[in-house]
């Protein structure tokens, strides 16, 4: 529905299973209507399905265990045609972690479960939106583990991560990333803690000496002044609700949920499964569409 009327530009094949767009009110003459992928067939710029059947009847906003492996297989087939140059890219739509972990299958979200699928040592979780892009140090863990996952070593690799990942993905010869801390006005001197002395300075100071631009580290509570983004490419922040609230506040629904990292090209939303609103053509499709445009744009750097 979200695509139905757009100029596309470019070639967009659907994973799903037929049946389930049909039931869904309002997109039967959508679904009736898509042309079934062929790798075979020349590229056009129109939307094509590849039918992949569900395991079991779904309806819309209704979860059912014994269709967790299904949302994996499609995940499994997207990946698959990336890492072998069929497809330049994937985006991927919300999935419910919950459902998937009740039918006994160990996920913690995309961006972990697309890493080890493709290989990838160290994903990192980017979300561009409203001006700003925000990458993440950790993701998915409790609070109280944050801080031990902080090393030296896992720090380095994402800056490096996406200081390359702004110049492949996003075309910038020389970006600039600033890094919060992680303590309170970052660490006070390290009265209100150490891991800014101990770890997060030095990684940077490393980094500087080999070439790439940062700053920090930035009291997370300032760092996203009109000032210092103003001098910025992007920010990277110690945890996920460090920085994502900030971002979400300027451009949820229209933001886009990327990861660096990887050795193929994703796009997400930025958004969850809104199961009241399953079914019902009332979801609001910007981040989708974001997604779409952002992945797209990737794909041809």
């Amino acid at each position: 529905m979200a695509l139905r009327g757009r100029r596309l530009g470019c070639r967009i094949v659907v994973l799903g299973d037929r049946s389930l767009f049909g039931r869904v009110r309002g997109q039967r003459k959508l679904a009736s209507g898509l042309p079934a992928y062929d790798p075979a067939e020349r590229p056009r710029q129109r939307m094509e399905l590849l039918h992949v059947p569900l395991r079991v009847r779904c309806e819309p906003g209704s979860l059912d265990a014994r269709n967790s492996g299904y949302v994996l297989e499609l995940l499994d087939g997207a990946v698959d045609r990336c890492l072998a140059g069929e497809f330049h890219g994937m985006v991927t739509a919300p999935v419910h972690k919950g459902v998937i972990n009740d039918a006994g299958i160990a996920f913690t979200g995309h961006t972990e479960y697309l890493a080890e699928r493709s290989g990838a040592p160290l994903p990192v979780m980017m979300l561009v939106g409203g001006g700003l892009r925000v990458a993440l140090v950790t993701t998915h863990r409790p609070l109280r583990t944050v801080s031990d996952a902080i090393t030296a070593e896992r720090l380095e690799a994402v800056l490096r991560i996406v200081d390359d990942g702004l110049r492949s993905r996003f075309g910038l010869r020389s970006p600039r990333i600033r890094v919060c801390g992680l303590n309170p006005h970052a660490g006070e001197a390290g009265h209100l803690g150490r891991e800014e002395i101990d770890v997060i300075a030095p990684v940077i100071r490393r980094l500087q000496a080999s070439g790439i631009r940062l700053t920090g580290p930035t009291p997370a509570d300032t760092a996203f002044l009109p000032g210092h983004l103003a001098t910025c490419d992007a920010v990277v922040a110690m945890y996920h609700d460090q920085g994502l609230p900030v971002l979400k506040h300027s451009s949820f629904g229209a933001a886009v949920n990327i990861t660096l990292g990887l050795p193929i090209i994703r796009g997400s939303v930025d958004h969850g499964t809104a199961l009241d609103l399953a079914g019902s053509t009332k979801a609001d499709p910007g981040s989708l569409l974001a997604a779409i445009r952002l992945t797209r744009e990737m794909c041809t750097r």
